[in-house]
């Protein structure tokens, strides 16, 4: 593995449909990735499917033996900061199940999305809830293969609990810095909640403050999408690597930045597989020159 691969990996979020193995990692090779996210569940749905203990195990060879980082996506409507009892309820059995199929899938981390507070509640009350429901999980992580619990910031719509770098401090607080908590950071959704990326240094501004606010090693992952709409729009609209109002230089900038050392990059971008293998191609020439 060359070391600009070890530094970051690039890759893509790929469809598994059909086997985790035998779609999933076909999609992956055509377009070129490193590494790779899925989903273990219908993403808009409370189901929790059994895996298929063979496709697991193909899975997961096949990424050993090929060096591609796994990563797995929990549904998007998981929120604990939700104040109807009953979708708190089904967000601790959704990410429980993402987790458990995690680590039989060999993932290093499963990224979920903040969340936000419902129901014009405090936001105190909803960090409450976030402490109660889901530090609970991360303490059922004793295993040596556990993924970590990696934490996506949102584009800042509504009542959101996480949307600016800062925002991390409060739920790094309510979960007491737990050692199997990380940060997954969305390019497009900071930039849409107002952390602009395509000014000077804005990149490495970023970075720093991310770092400031929960200290070194907690950026297990990076979601990187340009963005359809310009910065704080709060619309999580991802576009094209360079066809956005991010452009191509802040992910020059990003490669360059100490905290993002050996941090993969997923991509998450319109185009269907020849607009994901020429942004994964976009990414590596910037990473590699």
């Amino acid at each position: 593995m060359s070391s600009k691969r070890t530094r970051n990996p690039v890759g893509g979020h790929v469809p598994v449909a059909g086997g985790l193995s035998k779609v999933g990692l076909s999609y992956a090779r055509e377009m070129g990735a490193e590494t790779v996210q899925v989903f273990v569940a219908n993403p808009r749905g409370w189901a929790t499917p059994v895996g298929s203990p063979q496709q697991d195990e193909e899975f997961r060879a096949a990424c050993a033996a090929e060096q591609i980082p796994a990563w797995v996506h929990a549904p998007y409507l998981i929120n604990f900061g939700s104040h109807t009892e009953a979708t708190v309820e089904k967000s601790v059995e959704s990410l429980r199940h993402s987790l458990r199929r995690g680590r039989e899938i060999g993932a290093l981390g499963v990224v979920v999305h903040t969340g936000s507070a419902t129901g014009g509640r405090d936001r105190s009350i909803a960090f409450q809830q976030v402490r109660d429901h889901m530090l609970p999980l991360l303490d059922e992580l004793t295993h040596d293969d556990d993924p970590f619990l990696l934490l996506e910031s949102t584009a800042g719509q509504g009542f959101s609990l996480c949307s600016r770098t800062w925002d991390f401090g409060p739920y790094f607080e309510a979960l007491d810095s737990h050692p199997k908590l990380g940060i997954c950071l969305d390019t497009c959704h900071i930039y849409a909640a107002g952390h602009d990326l395509a000014g000077p240094g804005g990149m490495k501004q970023t970075l720093d403050l991310l770092v400031d606010t929960v200290g070194e090693g907690r950026l297990k992952l990076i979601h990187a999408n340009d963005s359809k709409d310009v910065v704080g729009a709060h619309k999580d609209r991802h576009e094209n690597i360079g066809s956005g109002h991010i452009g191509e230089a802040p992910f020059r900038e990003l490669f360059e930045h100490p905290a993002t050392v050996g941090v993969p990059l997923i991509i998450e971008t319109p185009g269907g597989k020849a607009g994901h293998a020429a942004d994964v191609a976009r990414l590596k020439e910037l990473r590699d020159h």
